[in-house]
């Protein structure tokens, strides 16, 4: 009776934890390729899992940082024209003060969306 109990119990903890990890996951992939400057692998993760960037911005931080910002201070340059194209211009204003900071480039992008 009790291995009854407990196998139900046990996969339910495992489903329910299991969706956490693969967030992890996910965003995890996403900031390497965004530090890596690999636009191309960011573009293929995100069709193949079905995922747009400006559904994740609000929810993914790398390092503490918005996905914009931390492209900045990674200097990756080609990813974070990707992103500023990809967002709502009204996102992209509103960073357009920190990103300058960390990036000219980026920040003049941002200033011409």
């Amino acid at each position: 009776m009790k291995k009854f109990i407990l196998l139900p119990i046990l996969l339910a903890t495992s489903v329910i934890t299991a969706p956490s990890a693969q967030a992890d996951d996910l965003a995890l992939r996403i900031c390497e390729y965004v530090q890596a400057n690999d636009k191309s692998r960011l573009r293929s993760f995100l069709k193949q899992k079905r995922l747009k960037v400006r559904n994740i911005y609000d929810a993914l931080e790398c390092n503490g940082n918005s996905l914009l910002i931390f492209a900045a201070k990674s200097n990756a340059l080609e990813v974070g024209e990707y992103i500023i194209g990809k967002l709502p211009s009204k996102k992209v204003k509103a960073e357009i003060d920190n990103l300058a900071k960390y990036s000219a480039h980026l920040a003049e992008e941002a200033r011409d969306r």
